[in-house]
């Protein structure tokens, strides 16, 4: 089955601002898809790791992708397409308390 990772992005302020029934909905759909086996976690603080030539590893702390709205959190899912993993996403969280979920799939993984 493919593989998809999510990453949730979204605020305080806009979670805040959700119906807390829907907000609600969104995290007993998530502690569903954990009981299911769904890899699921929090985003903590990244570090930016390189390697360049393979010549000596640098890191530094802070992401190197930048957003309008924080990283929240990720997960790994198997849907039988991408439309499937679309529609797991769309109850997420951040996808329904004013944020955004990013779905991509895995290519040349197995």
């Amino acid at each position: 089955m493919p593989t998809f990772v999510t990453i949730g992005y979204g605020d305080r302020a806009g979670y805040e601002r959700t119906d807390p029934a829907v907000r609600d909905a969104a995290h007993v759909h998530d502690a569903q898809l954990r009981e299911d086996g769904v890899v699921m976690g929090m985003a903590g603080p990244p570090v930016l790791v390189q390697n360049h030539d393979a010549a000596g590893v640098q890191t530094s702390a802070g992401p190197f992708m930048r957003s309008n709205l924080p990283i929240a959190g990720f997960a790994i899912i198997e849907a039988a397409s991408l439309e499937d993993a679309v529609r797991v996403a769309s109850h997420a969280p951040c996808a329904v308390a004013q944020g955004v979920v990013e779905v991509w799939p895995l290519e040349g993984g197995g």
